[in-house]
C-alpha cells in the first residue's frame, strides 16, 4: 500500500506478540480471534510468544494463525526475519527487534502496559490490539494515521 508523503508498506505477515498484546494472562477475546480469522485472508498471521501462561496452543486451535515459541527473555526478531517483510505488533521488550526491523511496527499500551523501548520502536501506538486490527483490515485508517 502506498502512503502519501510517507512511503509504501509492503507485507506479507503480521506478526503478533501474545501476552498484553492479543491478550491477557495469555488469554484472547472471542472477537478477537474473529479478527485474526480476517486478517489471515489478507496475511500470514504469525503469534510469538514465550507462553508464560501455558496457553499458546489452546487459545489458537482451529485458527488459521501460525504460533512460534520463543525462550523467555528472547527477542523476537530472529524469528520473525523469515516472514519478511512483514507487519508486527507487539508491547514488550523481547518485541523490539520485532517491531525495529518490521515495514510497519504498531505497539499496543493495553492492560499489561507497554515498554518504553517497544514504544520508541514503532510507527504507530494503540490502546487496543483490536484498534490496530482495524487499522490493517481498513487501509484508509491506517493512511490517515500515516500520511505526512
Amino acid at each position: 500500500m502506498e502512503i502519501p508523503n510517507y512511503g509504501k508498506i509492503e507485507a506479507k505477515a503480521v506478526l503478533f506478540d501474545l501476552n498484553g498484546t492479543l491478550g491477557v494472562e495469555g488469554r484472547i477475546s472471542e472477537e478477537v480471534k474473529r479478527l485474526l480469522e480476517r486478517l489471515s485472508e489478507r496475511y500470514t498471521v504469525v503469534v510469538l510468544s514465550a507462553d508464560t501462561f501455558g496457553t499458546l496452543e489452546k487459545e489458537f486451535k482451529g485458527l488459521n494463525v501460525k504460533i512460534e515459541r520463543v525462550r523467555s527473555g528472547e527477542d523476537k526478531k530472529e524469528k520473525a526475519e523469515k516472514y519478511a517483510p512483514y507487519i508486527a505488533v507487539g508491547n514488550g521488550n523481547n518485541d523490539v527487534g520485532m517491531l525495529e526491523m518490521s515495514e510497519l511496527g504498531i505497539c499496543v499500551i493495553g492492560e499489561e502496559g507497554a515498554s518504553v523501548d517497544a514504544l520508541l520502536a514503532s510507527d504507530i501506538v494503540v490502546k487496543d490490539v483490536k484498534d490496530a486490527m482495524a487499522l490493517l483490515l481498513n487501509e484508509k485508517k491506517l493512511i490517515a494515521t500515516l500520511r505526512g
